[in-house]
């Protein structure tokens, strides 16, 4: 029988995706991951992700007698099939002999791993079913609560999550959701101030447990303050799980009514959450609204993962990770803290530390953005991301950068390891200049970096990625794209890449000395890469108006295209005008070595009035000559084909540059706000129609407007200056 597909793997199937999974599996080796949110789950959990269960449906639950089992007796498959048999099974679908198996042994194994301050595994409740932690925490609302009713959660901006009340979650719109926050002078919680915020709300539900507040919160204080006001404590541990799984931080087991967490943050699992009780009746209740109240079936092959991570969280091995994990927390925060760079909070005692990036300031003043502290660390392999730190206005304003240290910790990463990190951090934010743009109803906030400092942070992060292994076995089997080291020089005379884009020939066009625009396809020139590092002569060559090739020095190629793609990057400072950035993205790649032509011509052309490091070089040719315009006036004044219906119409009309038209508004403003508002009859016909087309017609736009030329799609359009030689306006313009 044909059986479609089934025994083909993904790379017969499909190249792309394949080639896609392993340069997904290369960056994760060659960069140092440090989303706090993040893991690197085992490759025997990984497998059972991939396997058989996840073709099974399976709405509902196995038999209710099963909670109460030993693992040996979920095992003993011969039973259990013959119950099944007899009495089929409570879920929605047949087929689930072994799905209920799965699923018990997972629920018991989570049981067991969380056991803790005198609650028995006999005596907890797990459902293994959310998908996520936020639908795991709306099916504990969904259990307790009734639209309108109170919750209180930390706010979103010192430490909260999403789905504890924020009013762009369901969590903040279908419920009354107040917030509670720290002390503003310790950054700590203040539980004094919750208890008073509890009882002037009066919540049904109290959330404690964070997703950016780096301290183990005092459960037993929580739980004093929900039995004050009458509410059920939620402990959402999504982060720290794995932390309290592993006995390192006290365990909210037997202080909170109803515990929340996910399974691949500090658990190192599948992506999936657990809903855990020590209340019987509750437990019935949350197992309704998981399903059918919140979701329909179960990813089984996601619970099957599940039970083999409850039972590694059991280890030896994993009580040692988590316990450096932790230490390696700690050290990284105190190593930032050491160099001069403000840590919110004032420190951590779990897997999670933040850093401040508002002590990076610009000449004027302006700030360094959480946004492009984060963007700049992942260019130089460092991953976190921005986030909210006490102080902040807005999640789109935030101004800190979160890290955590689980999946280094699993790589092998000691103390020692996480303050290189924290010094290469140190010393790549010292090389950040922030500054401010204009544009908006507010300045958008940027950053330039060094390029020196941002490629020094590149090695060290190279080292120490290859000092934790893999790399040899991952990273440089499969040539991951557009990623050059400014040390990978090459021992071969000369050194090729591959240069494209759409808006290639305006990058060359600014990053090289010589002429492009003259460059015809198939022809090559002589041409200069003035770098901070030194220059580097090459040639180019026009293979396609999109598609050029570079050939340089072989021992000068790490230099060449590290500059060509930090240039591409747009973070790296080449100008003393911080705002100056190349056009762009372009796509550099690696290309078999060529023999480049001899030329004898300079590689400096004398005719570019801008170009990257032109102010090293001289120039001798001749001055354009000054623009002049004699203007005069018609002496019969025009008319458009639509002046009789202006004026049958009724309009006022005045002589406007030799032409009798109409005026209707008082002003442009009116006459923008009417034409929002309704159907509007334009009449350009007195306006002149310029076209401009060929390889170089943007850049040419580009030389002689206000505005960004190039970066114009198909289709759109911008309204801007026409300029001359001194950028005095001549008169604005529509380009399409």
């Amino acid at each position: 029988m044909h059986e479609f597909q089934h025994q083909e793997d993904l790379e017969s199937i499909d190249p792309g995706l394949f080639r896609l999974t392993q340069l997904e599996e290369e960056r994760q080796a060659r960069r140092l991951i440090m989303i706090p949110s993040e893991s690197a789950a085992p490759l025997a959990v990984r497998e059972l992700l991939g396997s058989a269960f996840t073709n099974i449906y399976a709405e509902g639950y196995p038999r209710p007698e099963t909670l109460g089992l030993e693992e040996s007796e979920i095992l003993d498959y011969t039973k259990s099939l013959a119950t099944y048999r007899r009495y089929s099974d409570p879920r929605y679908y047949k087929g689930v002999e072994y799905v209920d198996v799965v699923e018990a042994l997972a629920r018991r194994r989570c049981a067991e791993a969380f056991a803790a301050n005198g609650v028995s595994a006999d005596q907890l409740y797990a459902n293994v079913q959310p998908l996520s932690g936020a639908p795991a925490n709306n099916a504990v609302y969904t259990a307790f609560l009734n639209p309108g009713d109170t919750i209180l959660g930390m706010s979103l901006l010192v430490g909260g999550h999403l789905s504890h009340g924020s009013s762009v979650n369901r969590s903040g719109m279908f419920y009354n959701a107040q917030h509670y926050n720290i002390d503003p002078k310790t950054e700590l919680l203040d539980y004094d101030a919750i208890l008073a915020k509890a009882q002037e709300v009066q919540p049904k539900i109290i959330v404690a447990g964070y997703s950016s507040y780096p301290w183990v919160p005092d459960w037993a204080k929580f739980r004093e303050i929900a039995d004050k006001v009458g509410a059920l404590l939620l402990t959402d541990v999504s982060h720290i799980a794995g932390l309290i799984a592993a006995g390192q931080i006290p365990s909210p087991v037997g202080f909170a009514h109803v515990i929340t967490f996910t399974t691949h943050k500090t658990l190192i699992g599948p992506r999936g959450a657990v809903v855990l009780t020590d209340n019987a009746s509750y437990a019935k209740k949350i197992d309704k609204a998981v399903f059918p109240g919140e979701q329909g079936g179960p990813h089984i092959n996601t619970i099957a993962a599940l039970a083999l991570t409850f039972k590694i969280a059991q280890s030896e091995g994993f009580k040692a990770l988590q316990g450096q994990i932790i230490k390696n927390a700690k050290a990284f925060a105190d190593q930032l803290q050491s160099r001069g760079l403000r840590v919110p909070y004032g420190g951590t005692d779990t897997h999670m530390a933040l850093l401040d990036c508002k002590s990076i300031k610009g000449p004027d003043g302006t700030i360094l953005s959480g946004d492009m502290g984060a963007r700049i660390l992942d260019v130089a392999g460092i991953v976190a991301n921005r986030n909210t730190i006490p102080g902040d206005k807005s999640a789109f304003s935030a101004t800190g950068v979160r890290f955590g240290t689980a999946w280094l910790t699993q790589r092998g990463f000691k103390e020692a390891e996480l303050r290189q990190v924290a010094d290469t951090i140190a010393d790549l934010f010292a090389g950040i200049t922030p500054y401010a743009k204009a544009g908006g109803k507010k300045p958008q906030l940027r950053a330039k970096v060094d390029f020196a400092a941002l490629e020094t942070a590149k090695l060290r992060v190279k080292a120490l990625a290859k000092q934790a292994g893999n790399l040899d076995d991952v990273a440089f089997t499969t040539g991951y794209p557009h990623y050059f080291d400014i040390d990978d020089n090459q021992t071969t005379p000369w050194a090729s890449f591959q240069l494209s884009g759409e808006q290639i020939r305006h990058f060359l066009t600014y990053a090289f000395s010589s002429d492009i625009e003259a460059l015809a396809p198939g022809e090559s020139q002589p041409t200069l890469l003035h770098t901070v590092k030194g220059d580097v002569e090459g040639t180019l060559k026009c293979v396609t108006p999109t598609y050029f090739t570079l050939t340089v020095p072989g021992n000068q190629a790490g230099l060449a295209s590290a500059w060509l793609r930090d240039l591409s990057d747009a973070y790296i400072q080449f100008d003393p005008d911080l705002s100056m950035r190349m056009p762009g993205p372009v796509a550099i790649e690696d290309l078999d070595p060529l023999t480049p032509e001899e030329f004898s011509s300079s590689p400096i052309s004398n005719n570019k009035p801008y170009y990257a490091g032109w102010q090293a070089d001289s120039h001798s040719g001749p001055a354009l000559p000054p623009f002049t315009w004699d203007s005069a006036e018609p002496d019969d004044v025009l008319m458009t084909p639509l002046n009789a219906t202006h004026r049958e119409m009724g309009a006022k009309m005045v002589n406007f540059a030799g032409w009798d038209m109409p005026v209707w508004y008082s002003s442009v403003l009116e006459e923008h706000l009417a034409v929002r508002n309704a159907a509007g009859l334009f009449d350009v016909t007195h306006m002149g129609v310029f076209q401009a087309e060929g390889p170089d017609a943007c850049l040419f736009l580009d030389s002689v407007c206000g505005n960004d030329i190039g970066a114009l799609a198909i289709g759109e359009s911008c309204y801007t200056h026409f300029l001359d030689s001194d950028a005095n306006v001549l008169d604005d313009l529509l380009v399409y």
